[in-house]
């Protein structure tokens, strides 16, 4: 199964996340940041999703949606912003930029699998 690629500079809220997968069975690599999530795709990881955080410094998750949309090995991948933000304007440049869908933290662990099930690329 192909790993889910989370994004979030916040190393709490990647060790909360990446503690819902492990104990869903579920596989994931992490990125500190957006450079860092573009630098492991074109590296060679392909994920079966991107779930990115909003507000990241140097790239936003929406910046960072645009240019995964523009790779080939993401281009069509699901892709979920995760933030504390419920803006429209923010969600309407979300959708714009390619992004799959958005959740607002905090996040039940049941409702996010859910999504993260329905949107998956194996």
């Amino acid at each position: 199964m192909k790993p889910i690629l989370l994004v979030d500079d916040s190393t709490t809220m990647l060790a909360s996340l990446s503690s819902i997968l492990t104990k869903a069975g579920l596989a994931f690599k992490t990125a500190a940041h957006g450079q860092e999530a573009i630098d492991s795709v074109t590296r060679g990881l392909a994920p079966s999703l991107v779930i990115t955080d909003y507000h990241m410094p140097g790239m936003h998750g929406v910046e960072l949606i645009s240019r995964l949309r523009k790779l080939p090995t993401t281009r069509f991948t699901p892709m979920l912003v995760l933030t504390t933000d419920s803006q429209q304007d923010k969600r309407a440049a979300a959708k714009a930029a390619g992004a799959t869908g958005w959740l607002v933290k905090p996040v039940d662990p049941a409702a996010l699998l859910q999504v993260v099930r329905q949107v998956m690329v194996t």
